[in-house]
């Protein structure tokens, strides 16, 4: 049995290998596609950039493996065999159903994947295990609710759904923003130094805050005395962030630089670093 259970980790390490490969396939599109597509720096560099950009994430991530873990399941109720069963067929699911949407050329999300796998399987092997008459410690029959972590699986659902919401309402929100400063005036109109490095030094800061203090607050670095810091000093760290990197930005304009395509590979590597730090859990 011993030498079943070594076989099926050795099948899952490779198969996570293959998940890799696909998975990053898929995804590279998402945080390399707007940096490609507006031509910001030649391909080479937008993929030097962002393979800086995953190294650093997986380097500093931390915190984010519970869900995969055991966000959907309750690990009580479930044996070793039970465990393995239902991550092998996850591992199998995953690598098969992103390899047909590459193919096919159509979009779709290792994490959303990753969780309704996981809470399909859950919710079979726990009705296999309702079927077979399981019960508690205490003798009591076990129910759907006993056996899958309801209230985080509909509270990771949410946040899926609501993501997309407002990735939406943002994204179309900055693009007004930017259209309106910009279309038809770029670098045309008087003042437009101060202007773009004021829209950069905010977007630089608006990148770096949510990427450092909010998408790594769960990394190993963030000691709870350093997070007691950044909650205190949050509008102040903001202020000054803004302030420091527009001067930034506005020198860089005035030395004709163009600042909204060192934007977008800012946001590039953002993108790369925060997809380290939470797809490449779906597939270790």
């Amino acid at each position: 049995m011993s030498t079943m259970f070594l076989g099926i980790v050795i099948f899952l390490i490779l198969l996570a290998i293959f998940d890799l490969f696909v998975g990053v396939s898929n995804d590279a599109v998402n945080f390399m596609s707007s940096a490609v597509g507006a031509k910001v720096a030649s391909f080479r560099t937008i993929i030097i950039i962002a393979s800086i950009g995953v190294f650093a994430g997986a380097a500093m991530s931390n915190g984010m493996m519970v869900i995969a873990r055991d966000g959907i399941m309750v690990p009580m109720h479930f044996s070793f065999y039970d465990v393995i069963t239902l991550f092998l067929a996850v591992m199998v699911t995953d690598v098969v159903l992103l390899d047909i949407f590459n193919t096919m050329g159509l979009p779709t999300s290792t994490t959303v994947s990753m969780v309704f796998e996981l809470l399909g399987g859950t919710c079979a092997l726990a009705l296999i295990k309702i079927a077979g008459g399981a019960t508690d410690a205490a003798g009591v029959p076990l129910s759907l609710g006993d056996l899958v972590n309801t209230e985080k699986a509909i509270s990771v659902i949410l946040g899926i759904f609501l993501s997309v919401a407002i990735a939406f309402i943002l994204g179309s929100l900055v693009q007004w923003i930017a259209r309106l400063l910009f279309s038809f005036t770029y670098g045309k109109e008087r003042g437009y130094n101060l202007k773009i490095g004021i829209f950069g030094g905010i977007s630089v800061i608006a990148i770096i805050w949510f990427l450092l203090i909010n998408g790594l607050k769960g990394s190993s670095f963030m000691t709870p005395e350093l997070k007691a810091v950044i909650n205190e000093n949050t509008w102040l760290i903001l202020g000054a962030g803004a302030g420091v990197f527009s001067i930034i930005m506005t020198v860089l304009s005035i030395l004709k630089i163009n600042i909204l395509k060192c934007i977008v590979l800012l946001g590039t590597f953002a993108l790369a670093m925060a997809f380290a730090g939470n797809d490449l859990v779906n597939f270790i």
